[in-house]
């Protein structure tokens, strides 16, 4: 049976300049000045400020006329002098003595280019010269070649309609391990690693041993046990030691040591804020504004508006067409504008009430003296939304006198110790590290160990804790770290 009825529900509609505040606070300083850009090339009404003085506007008489009607378009607004940007009265960070210098580099090939070089150097036919081309073009920048040699028959099969199989892909493949920097078309780490060692004098015993090793013995050799190594080629621990001391000396990542700056992306880090801290502990926080341009509406098209306010009377439906776009278009500068305003006004709150939760960390850059904060503890100082906070706080960095952070540094959770006080699980992990670094290598802690040794401290946490937190810190468990 089917019935009608009436209900009521409360929809939150956010506006347009609340949608572009949303999406502002999320692009961190180094990606603004594109921001910015995308924005100008789809409304020609935004221009930047340099590009005509302020003074222009402070000598332009007042054009709106109080005795007249608005007409439907209320265009009035739009030709005041208000439509100067606040956001540009925030100072940039830096002073008139900084310099900016390009720094020139000289073009070269990149690592893939350096290794089709290398196939000029060897006598092939076409079959193998195209077989060679393709596997170089699936070794990655660590040097690596991550697909077998049968699926690379068959891509050739496919896409260049060449016929092969794999023991010729394997036969030039094995041409493409003769090529530099050493290692390079290996398969895994093993077989990278005996590319390397084969390359050295086998006469000397501990390069003969390390071979042995690293060819019959890989898997003991990463699980670290040494007894059994010893045990299975004869020898002795300070054998083994030479051994290893040349097994350390090979690189894993052969792509990497060739050194190009085309050969791969380098991302540089903007800070987001500046921190200074004065005497007195007085904190000094500026925003990094070099990546946001000071924007202004366009005089051009205030002009517009002007002469159709004059002679509105006389306008042509077009006319009335081109201001109403017009219209939209100044209405989509004033929100973009403001939501940089917002933007502004947002990081700065959030910042402050981050460097007030946390005075005394950022005072001297010690861990110990970060006191657990979440989302929910900067949001409740501000009257910001947890979202807006978590916004702020991603992608963000800030430069300090003691180093550059990502603002997610700054927030952990919190444990009590036996007496009851509030302490950072960034605490625990600092002390966690600095066990583990002055541990003996020869016996090196176990996780039950190390959480002994935080409850001698008043820290009461179990062993799976102290295992997560560990490994949170990319450290090995306790047979990795052992050394002989």
């Amino acid at each position: 049976m089917l019935k009608q009825g009436l209900q009521q529900k409360m929809l939150q509609k956010l506006s347009p300049l609340q949608i572009q505040v949303i999406k502002l606070l999320e692009v961190p300083t180094a990606q603004m000045e594109q921001r910015i850009k995308d924005e100008m090339e789809v409304n020609p009404v935004l221009e930047y400020e340099e590009e005509q003085s302020r003074d222009e506007y402070d000598d332009e008489p007042d054009t709106k006329d109080d005795e007249q009607e608005k007409d439907e378009l209320s265009i009035d607004e739009y030709i005041r002098d208000e439509t100067i940007p606040a956001y540009r009265l925030q100072t940039n960070n830096y002073s008139k003595d900084d310099k900016t210098e390009d720094i020139p580099f000289s073009t070269g090939t990149t690592f893939h280019e350096h290794l089709i070089a290398q196939l000029g150097l060897r006598i092939l036919d076409d079959t193998q010269k195209v077989i060679a081309e393709y596997i170089i073009g699936n070794i990655d920048e660590d040097g690596y070649l991550r697909r077998r040699a049968e699926e690379i028959a068959d891509d050739l099969a496919f896409t260049q309609n060449l016929e092969t199989d794999e023991r010729e892909v394997l036969e030039v493949l094995e041409i493409i391990h003769d090529f530099d920097p050493v290692g390079v078309g290996a398969r895994d780490l093993q077989e990278c690693l005996l590319l390397q060692i084969k390359r050295k004098d086998s006469s000397v015993p501990a390069i003969e041993n390390a071979y042995r090793i690293l060819k019959n013995h890989f898997d003991e050799f990463t699980r670290k046990h040494y007894d059994k190594i010893m045990k299975r080629i004869h020898i002795v621990s300070e054998e083994l030691r030479d051994a290893i001391d040349e097994i350390l000396r090979l690189n894993p990542k052969p792509g990497s040591s060739y050194s190009n700056p085309l050969s791969k992306t380098v991302q540089y880090i903007i800070p987001d804020f500046i921190l200074d801290v004065e005497e007195g502990e007085h904190f000094n926080l500026m925003l990094n504004n070099r990546n946001v341009p000071e924007l202004r509406i366009s005089r051009d098209y205030s002009d517009m508006l002007s002469d159709y306010q004059t002679n509105k009377k006389n306008s042509t439906r077009e006319q009335k067409e081109a201001v109403l776009f017009i219209k939209q278009k100044l209405d989509s500068a004033k929100w973009f504008i403001d939501a940089i305003k917002q933007r502004q006004d947002t990081l700065m709150t959030t910042m402050n009430a981050i460097l007030e939760y946390q005075h005394d960390y950022f005072i001297e850059g010690d861990e110990t003296k970060m006191k657990p904060m979440i989302l929910k503890d900067i949001a409740e100082r501000t009257g910001l939304d947890i979202s807006t906070i978590s916004r702020v706080s991603n992608s963000k960095y800030i430069q300090t006198h003691f180093g550059i952070f990502p603002l997610k540094y700054f927030f952990s959770e919190g444990l009590q110790t036996d007496s009851g006080e509030e302490v950072s699980t960034r605490e625990i992990k600092k002390i966690l590290l600095d066990c583990i670094n002055n541990e003996d290598k020869h016996k090196p802690l176990t996780d039950d160990k190390l959480a002994q040794i935080l409850k001698e401290k008043s820290y009461n946490i179990a062993r799976r804790t102290v295992a997560k937190y560990r490994e949170q810190m990319n450290i090995p468990v306790t047979r990795l770290r052992k050394e002989l």
